[in-house]
């Protein structure tokens, strides 16, 4: 999380302190993006495979998603809000729960389909532009309308969202975050 903290507070002091020309709409969701795909996918990639399939038991856990499923659904999202901001089909399948495609099982299958989740959301932010940020768009949850911006904005606070609960997950099965290691 410090990791996390550093870099917006470093992106934050570069963005107001550069030139105006050298800033764009584009470029500081594509940064906000890279830094949450970071710690989630070395997250995913740290976690056994074995542990995929791990959900907490003990307590009031009863219906939680599994750590796989934290990732596809992470996933899952990442798409849908990107094709929304983007004014496209959702190129994938959001599944049940928004859980992602049933077919995407095992460690390889969860990480790449996340990847690639990121590598699409990267897209919708090169598409970003002062002109176009703020229309108004299909949102792919509810019925109003929202700025493209902020349907697009939810990758970074979603994700950390499901990111905090997968720590969690992670640390039950004894794993160290590696955004937490020294």
């Amino acid at each position: 999380m410090r990791k996390t903290l550093f870099v917006f507070a470093i992106f934050g002091a570069s963005v107001f302190g550069a030139a105006p020309a050298a800033l764009s709409i584009g470029k500081i969701l594509h940064e906000q993006i890279k830094s949450v795909e970071s710690e989630v996918v070395s997250l995913a990639e740290a976690m056994p495979a074995d542990k995929y399939d791990f959900a907490p038991k003990d307590g009031k856990f009863e219906g939680v998603r599994t750590f796989s499923q934290q990732m596809t659904h992470i996933a899952a999202i990442n798409y849908m809000v990107s094709a929304g901001a983007l004014g496209e089909k959702n190129p994938s399948d959001p599944g049940a729960g928004e859980n992602g495609p049933a077919s995407i099982k095992g460690k390889e299958a969860v990480v790449k389909y996340l990847k690639d989740s990121f590598a699409y959301a990267h897209k919708a932010a090169a598409a970003m532009t002062t002109a176009n940020a703020l229309d108004l768009m299909p949102p792919p949850f509810g019925k109003e309308k929202m700025p493209r911006m902020g349907i697009l904005s939810v990758v970074s606070w979603h994700t950390f969202d499901h990111y905090g609960q997968a720590v969690v997950y992670a640390r039950m099965c004894g794993v160290v975050p590696p955004a937490s290691r020294q």
